[in-house]
């Protein structure tokens, strides 16, 4: 089943980056009858199970919602099993990431990590920097309008004038300018909202949006995704002619 899948995706129309927003972990949970931490412990699986699909099918970049700004709202108990959570995973999946040749990345507003989990990422992107078969980037503490606050003080503070403000010059104040703009945003959980991430990358991204719980997302589910990406057509403003004229 799951290779029959694989086998209908047309390898000249994948999308070179895709994000993700893992929803549905406390779901998850509380089906289960369990607590929120133990759907977070359980979506790993997921991480990893995506991580290898998109690396194995040639997918350059993924990008993982793995903590918003907003989630330092939630209860304290919460917050801190997450973050340690956070630093046992890096420590056990590195090996995985270098056996798949995976460069670990990240962004976001790393500043307000507990210093522990900033070390440890600082040490798993170190010990990744010369992958070269996908770049998996894990958004921390990010938020869509902070990186776009942060990128207009930046092009204040370098001086810029209106007329040098663009696209382009804007892009390349962000957080990472050297990630390419997600073709596909996948969703899960059913939850049909983008929740403030990659707001200005994500302009012309097409959208995913499954029921499934991101603990019990796997590759069949990454498979399923890109069949439908692949039948979408992306005009990007233009009409089908103009693309058609091409």
């Amino acid at each position: 089943m799951v290779e029959n899948l694989k086998d209908r995706i047309l390898s000249d129309n994948l999308p070179q980056h895709i994000a993700v927003i893992m929803d549905g972990n406390g779901r998850w949970a509380k089906q289960k009858g369990a607590q929120r931490i133990f759907g977070h412990k359980n979506a790993i699986n997921a991480v990893r199970d995506i991580s290898e699909g998109c690396a194995e099918l040639g997918v350059n970049y993924l990008t993982l919602y793995a903590f918003s700004t907003e989630n330092w709202g939630r209860p304290r108990y919460e917050v801190d099993a997450l973050m340690n959570l956070l630093v046992s995973t890096i420590r056990s999946e590195t090996k995985t990431l270098m056996e798949n040749k995976i460069k670990l990345n990240t962004i976001g507003d790393l500043d307000h990590l507990p210093k522990k989990c900033l070390k440890e990422l600082n040490e798993a992107k170190e010990i990744t920097k010369d992958n070269d078969n996908m770049v998996l980037t894990l958004a921390l503490s990010y938020s869509g309008r902070w990186e776009i606050l942060e990128a207009v003080k930046s092009m204040i503070k370098d001086g810029m004038r209106p007329e040098e403000v663009n696209e382009e010059s804007f892009g390349a104040h962000l957080f990472d300018p050297s990630l390419p703009d997600p073709e596909l945003l996948i969703r899960t959980s059913g939850e049909l909202r983008i929740s403030n991430f990659l707001l200005w990358q994500l302009a012309y991204s097409e959208l995913y949006f499954t029921k499934t719980l991101w603990p019990d997302f796997r590759k069949k589910d990454l498979y399923e995704a890109l069949i439908e990406y692949q039948q979408r057509e992306r005009r990007f403003g233009k009409t089908s002619e103009q693309l058609k004229a091409h």
